[in-house]
């Protein structure tokens, strides 16, 4: 099922509280951006225990039960995970990647809340949730009978709401530092082949990575623990990161004119990386329009524009990268900047 509209992990909560308590709902979201930990720390905000069933895991029987033989009749019995007398949370977990067969098992159990004779305690509530086939995860086609039994909802990672979170469950700094250096890693595609991409659960476990090696963690040791859990070209960033918070050199000390643009060629990595925060900065700091450039701004230009300069001298392949446009050829920094650019450029390289 494709996204049309989406809520971010801080408005779940709230909708789930409305709307889970009175129907069902499924929630849609990319793998490792927090799906489960939310439906569980929803379910203890509400003081209920979270049964959770892996769809990948059962067969009908684990639902409905097997017969038995009471007052010469056969009825079946359903498992003790979910035949309980005190209301709870029931979470399916994986449920659009269970057989066919054991989706249609769950269909009296999410509409009518009753699995053969027995009836969930009043004030249960039973949640789903599962990738998309977009994700490259497994995703088995859902019935329409049983996507018409729940409300849909599309959960989407949040830069400000996981940099919430971090900073109360003791993620590493270097983590949580790169992160809001560059918001855009926080998550990646799903690729199509058998790679390691970049999640929030991907980061909370170089996270616990980093604090189990401590400050004895080598260069090398770091390499393999990121390209192991993040994409390729955030693992590269973030080694690229951490050799600056190291030697005590990042983007602040170029900007203020402390530092230059790393010349070695063995620090091409750290050259990268500094180009592409350096970018970053340039969206976030440049207003759409030259008529809302402030003094402050103007004297920012005007040093970004000499960064590029020498950027240019070192690598015109990280000052392309700099400036470059997106995926889909649209630029990202605003025209009047990009302008600016190419007719000063020329000027201050001969300058120099």
């Amino acid at each position: 099922m494709e996204a049309t509209v989406t809520v971010t992990p801080d408005q779940l909560p709230e909708l789930l509280l409305h709307v889970a308590v009175v129907r069902p709902v499924f929630l849609w979201g990319a793998p490792g951006i927090g799906k489960s930990s939310l439906v569980r720390d929803f379910a203890d905000a509400l003081g209920l225990e979270c049964v959770t069933l892996l769809g990948t895991q059962l067969a009908p029987e684990d639902l409905i039960g097997v017969p038995q033989i009471v007052d010469d009749r056969s009825r079946f019995a359903p498992p003790e995970m979910i035949a309980r007398e005190q209301p709870y949370c029931l979470f399916l977990d994986e449920l659009n990647a269970a057989p066919a067969e054991v989706q249609k098992s769950f269909y009296s159990l999410i509409l009518d809340r009753r699995v053969g004779n027995y009836e969930l305690p009043a004030g249960s509530v039973v949640i789903g949730a599962g990738n998309r086939a977009t994700d490259n995860a497994l995703a088995r086609p859902m019935a329409s009978a049983l996507v018409n039994r729940m409300v849909h909802v599309h959960l989407r990672a949040d830069v400000d709401d996981w940099l919430k979170w971090a900073s109360v469950s003791d993620m590493h700094p270097w983590v949580v530092n790169y992160i809001v250096q560059r918001p855009d890693h926080l998550w990646s595609q799903p690729p199509k082949t058998e790679q390691p991409f970049s999640t929030p659960r991907g980061w909370h476990m170089l996270s616990d990575a980093l604090h189990s090696y401590g400050d004895g963690l080598d260069d090398t040791t770091l390499w393999v623990l990121a390209s192991g859990i993040l994409s390729a070209a955030h693992a590269s960033g973030f080694r690229a990161f951490v050799k600056t918070v190291r030697h005590a050199f990042d983007l602040e000390a170029v900007l203020k004119g402390d530092a230059g643009w790393p010349r070695d060629p063995v620090d091409r990595d750290l050259l990268y990386f500094l180009s592409e925060a350096f970018r970053a900065r340039l969206i976030k700091e440049l207003p759409e329009s030259r008529e809302h450039v402030s003094a402050g701004v103007k004297r920012f230009v005007l040093r970004a524009k000499t960064m590029l300069t020498e950027l240019a001298e070192i690598s015109v392949e990280c000052a392309q990268l700099v400036i470059a446009s997106d995926d889909d050829g649209l630029p990202v920094l605003p025209s009047w900047f990009l302008i600016e650019v190419t007719r000063d450029l020329p000027r201050l390289a001969a300058r120099r």
